[in-house]
């Protein structure tokens, strides 16, 4: 079961970590672009830490607050709930 989450929690992280420099690419050649809902969404589902990596890396939506201050608030309380769920179960 932790094998699963761990495996599960890599490919997140690297997707919202490639997003990021996916999208990073497509707004410098004025093309198609990953909305911000998406971006968000993929954090949320445990990939955090892969957002905070490449929005860090790519210099990408640094300057969005909800960015900026909410993918560090989603990754606390990701953090939050692993260590409640590993403390109870």
């Amino acid at each position: 079961m932790l094998k699963n989450i761990i495996m599960y929690l890599i490919a997140v992280n690297l997707l919202a970590f490639i997003s990021f420099g996916v999208d990073k690419q497509k707004a410098r050649t004025n093309q198609w672009r990953i909305s911000e809902k998406t971006l968000l969404g993929i954090a949320i589902c445990g990939g955090s830490l892969g957002a905070i990596c490449g929005m860090r890396l790519f210099h990408h939506k640094t300057r969005h607050p909800k960015f900026t201050l909410g993918l560090p608030i989603i990754l606390i309380i990701q953090a939050i709930a692993a260590v409640i769920l590993y403390t109870v179960f």
